[in-house]
């Protein structure tokens, strides 16, 4: 049974609509700090589930995230289960990589302006062509055939959402935040539910943006950016 303190601080409910981010970012944080050790077991799939509150498939589709970074290793049959891989060095001198600083100074930052800028293009009065540049851009994220065409046009759209709020600081902000959000989201799997989850939520913004649903805007995207940096958390080594 998982009745380690340290367990207990890692691992807890998962609430709300992105479950999945969450699974991935508690346990791919208890891995990297050790709280699972590298060589054993994780808990069982039941087990686990109950303590974060989710559903078994959404369980197995956080596990199989794991995998694909190479952070468990999962065989089948009697005597199997998903146990915990060797993290590798990628820094210097044996040094941890300071992903996480990297990862939460950009989140921070990405927190204010990115819904910051959906909340303003909702009150701006849109004409025609931005208004089609907001459309076009979400089409073209339908369009992608590829993980990077996806994650180009991903990019694209976020910038789109601030250019059309007329301020090139805040264009200028959120390209910066972009170019770095990009780099990370090309370090890790390229993940069919978390992809589900983000064009439901891109739909949603742009809707209210055109429907001028400041407040709502605002609040989707921020809730956009926080699954996102559940991933990267999660993921990143």
């Amino acid at each position: 049974m998982m009745d380690s303190p340290l367990v207990d601080a890692a691992l807890h409910p998962v609430r709300g609509h992105m479950a999945f981010e969450s699974c991935v970012e508690q346990l791919g944080s208890a891995i990297q700090l050790g709280i699972f050790r590298v060589g054993t077991k994780l808990p069982g799939e039941r087990e686990l589930a109950e303590r974060l509150n989710v559903s078994r498939a959404t369980l197995r589709e956080a596990i199989s995230a794991l995998r694909a970074a190479g952070l468990v290793s999962t065989t089948r049959g009697r005597g199997g289960g998903t146990v915990v891989e060797p993290l590798v060095e990628a820094w210097p001198s044996g040094q941890a990589v300071p992903r996480r600083a990297e990862i939460e100074d950009i989140s921070v930052f990405r927190s204010v302006i990115e819904p910051g800028a959906a909340y303003r293009a909702a009150r701006t009065a849109l004409d025609a062509s931005q208004r089609a540049l907001l459309e076009t851009s979400l089409a073209d994220l339908a369009a992608a055939e590829t993980p990077a065409d996806y994650r180009q046009a991903d990019a694209r759209l976020h910038l789109a959402i601030s250019t059309v709020c007329g301020s090139d600081e805040l264009a200028r902000a959120c390209s910066g935040v972009q170019t770095k959000i990009h780099q990370f989201l090309a370090e890790i799997p390229f993940l069919k539910t978390n992809i589900e989850h983000s064009e439901e939520e891109h739909r949603a913004v742009v809707a209210a943006i055109l429907a001028g649903e400041a407040e709502r805007a605002r609040d989707i995207m921020a809730a956009h950016c926080d699954a996102t940096t559940a991933l990267l958390k999660g993921l990143l080594k």
